[in-house]
């Protein structure tokens, strides 16, 4: 079943997007009067397809493969390869009759459209949703440092105060992506009264990835917030309030400290002890597969946060300046790839890897700002200069208007064959590499 939502979520995601970035170069193309034969959402390999009408001079569909979308515009070299419809005149309602700087603005279309969808989402998003954020001074236990966090030096109960020596308002800013990418950066660490600098490697992002965690978390007690009914937990005569204290006859003081032990006692019985009101409580669990008792641990900064609530006006530019923060991200993140500071494996996905980044509940929240990034990822993606996307056609059509004459057909089919090959080894990549990081799980 979780699977299966997070599948939804995605293709629903995918969904949303390519319509509407298929949707820009439909748009741009009727605007100066250029024919566009089909406009799918998914591919329709193999001649395969789920759905079809006709209206007007255009095909519409839903093709079975959900790994993109396209629309078939009449007189230009694409994925078709339609080397007949090249062989005759151009008609004046083909793309290549048209001037350059009308078809620079079609193959635009789609990427502009991922832009504005975009930062509207993350302005919506913030109007509906707002922001919370936890005050640095709100914090009192210090950090849990996980796998990832202890490599780089981190410890258990580090109270980290800020980056580069410059303090952060908000604990959420710790963890901000221009903490990672912009390299050379530290944090500022009080340790048993001792300030520290906790070097932040510029492979951290591997390293996040890789071992499929955070860096750090605060530290929670083992408080029992809420029980799961029919769990474990609640099997063995846990409630609400209770604070547990011991597991095995070891003492517990933290949460994080309780689900590390846990995975010991897989399908075993296990002796705890509980702290109810004043007094001591022995009770047993029997522990499944899963290694979790079944229990909400008590959020002890939950009312510390402080909540932002804005405005239809005030949303835009918080909503722009967000976005932008991502999309300036994701922008390092990608100069990072190329110039092979980021290692491939670690750091390209596919919609299998993708779908797992929305998670196994459909959390309406998530899935909006998520749909968002998507879509201005989608953006830079389509903006590269690789022949098959448009940033590709983009820069073959700048040259045209710098020479003053258009490139061969010839030259244009094989520069589009060149473009495919290297998407499709990509995407084998990219799908090869989740499958495989799910069989090594």
């Amino acid at each position: 079943m979780d699977g299966l939502i997070m599948a939804a979520q995605i293709i629903t995601a995918l969904a949303i997007l390519v319509t509407l970035h298929e949707l820009g170069h439909f748009l741009a193309a009727r605007m100066f009067g250029i024919k566009v034969e089909k406009f799918y959402l998914f591919f329709d390999a193999w001649n395969i397809k789920l759905f079809k009408f006709k209206k007007g001079d255009t095909e519409y569909g839903i093709g079975w493969l959900p790994l993109g979308g396209y629309v078939k515009i009449a007189g230009m070299v694409d994925e078709s390869l339609d080397a007949e419809q090249l062989k005759k005149a151009p008609e004046p309602w083909e793309f290549r009759s048209k001037p350059a700087w009308q078809r620079l603005i079609v193959m635009l279309g789609g990427i502009i459209v991922n832009l504005i969808l975009g930062f509207i989402i993350f302005i919506l998003h913030t109007w509906y949703y707002g922001e919370a954020k936890l005050p640095m001074d709100k914090i009192q236990t210090g950090i849990h440092a996980q796998e990832v966090g202890y490599e780089i030096g981190l410890r258990d109960g580090d109270f980290i105060t800020g980056v580069n020596g410059k303090k952060v308002t908000y604990f959420e800013d710790l963890k901000a992506p221009s903490v990672f990418l912009d390299g050379g950066n530290y944090y500022d660490v009080v340790r048993n009264g001792e300030n520290l600098k906790i070097e932040i490697p510029s492979d951290i992002i591997d390293k996040i990835s890789e071992k499929k965690n955070s860096l750090f978390d605060l530290v929670m007690p083992c408080d029992v917030d809420s029980v799961l009914i029919g769990l474990s937990a609640d099997k063995a005569g846990i409630k609400k309030g209770d604070k547990i204290i011991e597991l095995n006859d070891t003492s517990v003081a933290y949460f994080h400290q309780l689900a590390e032990r846990l995975p010991f006692y897989v399908n075993k019985k296990i002796p705890l002890k509980v702290l109810r009101n004043q007094d001591t409580v022995a009770l047993t669990a029997s522990l499944d597969e899963t290694a979790k008792l079944g229990f909400m641990k008590n959020d002890i900064y939950m009312s510390s946060y402080e909540i932002f609530n804005y405005g239809f006006a005030k949303s835009i530019p918080v909503g722009i300046n967000r976005a932008y923060q991502s999309l300036a991200d994701n922008v390092k993140g990608l100069k990072k790839l190329v110039t092979g500071k980021l290692d491939p494996r670690k750091s390209i996905q596919s919609p299998i890897g993708i779908a797992t980044m929305f998670g196994a509940q459909w959390v309406w929240a998530r899935f909006w700002i998520l749909t968002g990034l998507l879509s201005l990822v989608l953006a830079i993606m389509n903006l590269l200069p690789i022949p098959a996307l448009d940033g590709g056609h983009v820069v073959f059509l700048l040259v045209e208007m710098i020479k003053g004459k258009p490139l061969s057909d010839k030259f244009m089919q094989v520069m589009q064959v060149i473009g495919m090959v290297l998407l499709l080894s990509l995407m084998a990549f990219a799908f090869g590499n989740d499958i495989f990081k799910i069989f090594l799980k």
